[in-house]
């Protein structure tokens, strides 16, 4: 009961013009003035048990901490109460009417410098309350400070130009703000509106959250607790909880971190990669948190984008949030916390390699196609993902794996490079002939099976001092390649027949020379430009199949068919010009590269007929 009349103040012109912008065009979601007064709620009795801690009186000792909604929809109001630590006159005018405490001023100053869409944070700036006024045409409160002696006051407002203090006789310490809702936001007097709200934004508040008698945030919120406190079944129906799934999670990563910044992290790797089921691009998986409060929903900016695979919890109280709390301000911050978690996790996934090699394997062969395009992509952790990478190799049976750093381990002395070659798969890359002189001493070779490995790679330049080298660079510089010796033509008729050969061939190859790393096969090309993974990428890229960029040519001169067909050419033999197009031809082929077959079918039947003929 009042006391005395109520009491009318004007809001100083700023607070006017705030109120101005909150109702109008500050927020894009309505849903969020609900967040903020829970979360007001929340920080009200966290300083009232911090009182009661430290052994200072306090006002209803034992009231329970909580925050209660209840709506109305008869009514139209939605009322929440929380039994904080309350305001006394003078706080609530320095807080709710005037600048003093409320941050208005450099809300204010903010907005003179910058457009609206640049505003600040509502955290920093703590004019949540204000957001009330989104939903609501008139706001009462009422409120009892924690202090024993303190007096009970009603605060009321229309959000225009003024609003009444006026006194009570006695109530319970805390705060209770009813909102009288506007026409067009009656649907927020609905139960199930408010739960909706509740459950995506404050399930995680630290308090218990009463709606019409029946606690809503029933989820504890996990990642701020040790990790000896948590059991296994705990961790299970989190993530299930937080992916939507019905499984458990293939990897878990829980830490906190103090330096360089303070936060708390609890990630999960699900069972499956839904990209590989056609399922579309997943959507980043990481929710933002402050405090236990929800700042951003599936953030995008948090984590790099290739880790969009990741489900879990960021939590850190030095964020820094926009002014509805809907967007991220300070990029310095936010890239921090970036290289934190992303360097946490990469090291966690190293360590989950080395323990548990089986079950990183199952992780790699899902997940892999990620971590590939991080290490495309992120220059930041390039170096990190990329000893996580996983290839076959030459020395490795099928299907299994080998890392660059166990590569390494099994180099010989005279070996200075980590060698590579690209192909479709393990038995067209071990047909061909780019292999050949690296099995003949003995150099392991990883193999490539998708481009953007090789780019990788290529990308890299070096690994641990190593320099990467793809087998079917045109300038390959291996220890002890020597030019053919006597077994093969000598150097006489090799000039003569390159020189044939560049002619026969024209503007397909820009050179043709002897090799000096073929052991078995007649021929091979290498790509002018790079390596041939490059040269197919670009060849899809411009849909262009029946033409590729010129080739090097590189032939045998020891084996039996180029020693034929140097004899064909001496003889001026109109078939040799068929045999070298076509021995040309089953280079490329075996380079992967993709040629018009029509020609080359007719050139075959003629091949087929003199055969034929012959036999």
């Amino acid at each position: 009961m009042s006391t005395q009349a109520p009491e009318t103040r004007e809001f100083q012109t700023e607070i006017r013009q705030l109120l101005d912008i909150v109702i109008h065009s500050l927020y894009t979601d309505r849903d969020i003035f609900l967040r903020e007064l829970v979360s007001n709620g929340a920080d009200a009795i966290e300083k009232v048990r911090y009182l009661q801690l430290t052994g200072e009186a306090v006002k209803d000792q034992d009231l329970s901490l909580e925050i209660s909604i209840a709506t109305d929809e008869a009514a139209q109001t939605v009322t929440i109460t929380d039994t904080g630590i309350g305001m006394t006159k003078e706080e609530l005018t320095e807080n709710l009417g005037t600048i003093a405490h409320s941050g208005s001023k450099a809300f204010i100053k903010h907005l003179a410098e910058g457009q609206k869409q640049d505003l600040n944070l509502i955290g920093q700036f703590g004019v949540g309350f204000y957001s009330a006024f989104m939903v609501a045409d008139k706001v009462t409160l009422t409120t009892r400070s924690y202090r024993p002696d303190a007096q009970g006051y009603v605060w009321e407002s229309e959000g225009t130009g003024s609003y009444t203090i006026n006194e009570i006789e006695d109530s319970t310490r805390g705060t209770q703000i009813v909102l009288h809702l506007k026409e067009d936001a009656q649907d927020f007097a609905k139960e199930e509106t408010v739960k909706r709200i509740i459950k995506q934004y404050s399930s995680f508040v630290p308090y218990p959250i009463v709606l019409n008698g029946n606690k809503v945030n029933t989820v504890q919120a996990l990642w701020t607790k040790n990790k000896t406190e948590i059991s296994e079944e705990e961790y299970n129906e989190f993530y299930k909880y937080l992916a939507n799934a019905y499984d458990e999670p293939l990897f878990r990563l829980h830490f906190s971190s103090d330096a360089p910044l303070s936060l708390n992290a609890l990630l999960f790797v699900p069972q499956d990669n839904t990209e590989q089921w056609g399922f579309g691009r997943m959507e980043p998986g990481v929710n933002l948190y402050c405090k236990k409060v929800l700042i951003q929903e599936q953030a995008k900016d948090i984590l790099p984008e290739w880790m969009r695979f990741v489900k879990g919890v960021i939590d850190s109280e030095e964020l820094p949030l926009n002014i509805s709390r809907e967007t991220m301000q300070d990029s310095a911050l936010v890239q921090k916390i970036n290289k934190v978690v992303t360097s946490r996790f990469l090291k966690f996934l190293g360590e989950q390699a080395e323990s548990e090699p089986e079950t990183f394997k199952g992780f790699y062969d899902k997940f892999g196609v990620f971590l590939k395009e991080g290490a495309a992509n992120d220059f930041t952790h390039r170096n990190e993902i990329i000893k996580l990478m996983q290839f076959e190799s030459s020395k490795t049976e099928a299907g299994k794996t080998t890392s660059l750093a166990d590569y390494i381990t099994r180099m010989s002395e005279d070996q200075s490079s980590i060698y590579y070659v690209n192909g479709p798969n393990r038995e067209v890359i071990e047909a061909g002939p780019y292999l050949e002189v690296f099995r003949d001493k003995g150099y392991e070779v990883i193999y490539t099976k998708e481009a953007i490995e090789d780019y990788v790679l290529s990308l890299l330049g070096e690994f641990q001092g190593k320099k990467l080298v793809s087998a079917d660079q045109a300038e390959l510089d291996l220890p002890g390649l020597e030019t053919p010796g006597d077994e093969g033509l000598n150097e006489e008729d090799i000039q003569t027949l390159t020189t044939w050969l560049k002619d026969i061939l024209g503007s397909k190859v820009t050179e043709v020379r002897a090799s000096k790393r073929l052991i078995d096969s007649p021929a091979l090309v290498l790509s002018a430009y790079g390596t041939h993974s490059m040269q197919r990428m670009m060849q899809l890229a411009n849909r262009d199949l029946g033409q590729t960029s010129p080739s090097i040519l590189e032939i045998n001169s020891r084996h039996t068919l180029m020693k034929e067909l140097n004899a064909l050419r001496a003889a001026e033999d109109p078939f040799a010009q068929i045999a070298a197009e076509q021995i040309f031809e089953n280079a490329r082929i075996a380079a992967g590269l993709i040629v018009d077959p029509r020609e080359m079918v007719n050139r075959l039947y003629g091949i087929l007929e003199r055969a034929l003929k012959k036999s």
